[in-house]
């Protein structure tokens, strides 16, 4: 089955064709509605070392980077993206979905705090909570540790809590979801309802069987006619004329006439004249009967032959 021969049974079958396609706008306003927009706000924060450890580089932080201090950002991370951080940062206020990482292609322990949500300003306002729930637990862990505050590792924002974006791809996502399948069971519907019609055709009304004529009929027919014919031949050549027979009904009343032909002293002069031509009569010559002699009573004399007396 080609492109055009789809085309074609999909013309056809419009009537299914089209409440499957009204039932996929349906399912894609369905999607529209109950999936909503969702908005994303990100920070990127970094950890330096501590004041005491950055005294050789006369007080610099940036310039000194150790190993350490990207291990200890994975550790916050994770102790983020746990369910009492969550339980926390949802007492001071934020709301939506948090995430806790180390940043992409990162050559420095550097963090990406996340928040997702339905609301703009909720979202935004919840990322810079995170921000700051951030910083406050990496000091947290220090004084667990009873580290002196000189020596502990400190978090700095590279990237202020950013307004929030729209996030369209899952929506489209299932907008395309929901699409595809309803136009692939509307086709699937169209070419089942046209496989159904091809397997069962409709019935065709059945064509009225003509009688047929037994000889007995035909004969009787044939008789009646005739003797009508010969009543008023000049009303059955007329009428046959003006309604010619059908080739069934001619070749049956044919073969009958050719049958059952009546002598040509039984028929009259009509019926020969528009039957069959008339044929020339033979010529006939009838010969003069001879004339008799005349006989008189001689005396034994007789006339001459061929000759009368005036």
């Amino acid at each position: 089955m080609d492109l055009a021969e789809i085309f074609r049974v999909m013309r056809r079958r419009w009537y299914v064709l089209l409440p499957g396609l009204l039932l996929t706008g349906g399912l894609i306003a369905a999607v529209v509605v109950l999936v909503p927009v969702t908005y994303q706000s990100q920070s990127t924060v970094v950890l330096l070392n501590s004041e005491k450890a950055t005294r050789a580089y006369d007080g610099n932080p940036f310039l000194s980077t150790q190993t350490s201090l990207t291990g200890m950002a994975d550790s916050l991370a994770r102790n983020l993206n746990s369910d009492a951080s969550v339980r926390e940062l949802k007492s001071r206020g934020a709301t939506g979905t948090f995430e806790a990482k180390l940043a992409d292609n990162a050559q420095g322990p550097l963090m990406w705090l996340t928040v997702t949500g339905t609301d703009k300003a909720v979202v935004l306002a919840s990322d810079r909570i995170l921000t700051t729930y951030a910083k406050d637990r990496l000091e947290q862990f220090q004084e667990q540790q009873s580290v002196a505050p000189q020596a502990m590792i400190r978090l700095t924002t590279i990237v202020t809590p950013q307004p929030p974006v729209a996030q369209t791809k899952t929506r489209l996502q299932y907008m395309i979801m929901a699409g595809g399948l309803g136009l692939v069971l509307s086709l699937a519907a169209v070419f089942y309802v046209e496989a159904r019609r091809r397997s069962h055709p409709p019935a065709r009304p059945e064509e009225p069987v003509e009688p047929v004529d037994t000889p007995e009929s035909t004969t009787g027919s044939t008789d009646s006619a005739e003797s009508a014919e010969s009543a008023n031949p000049t009303d059955s050549t007329d009428s046959a004329v003006a309604a010619p027979r059908s080739a069934s009904e001619e070749s049956v009343a044919e073969q009958t006439i050719a049958l059952r032909t009546p002598p040509a002293w039984a028929r009259s002069a009509g019926n020969r004249s528009a039957a069959e031509p008339r044929a020339g009569r033979p010529a006939v010559v009838v010969a003069p009967a001879a004339e008799p002699l005349d006989e008189e009573p001689t005396s034994g004399q007789r006339s001459h032959t061929g000759q009368r007396d005036r």
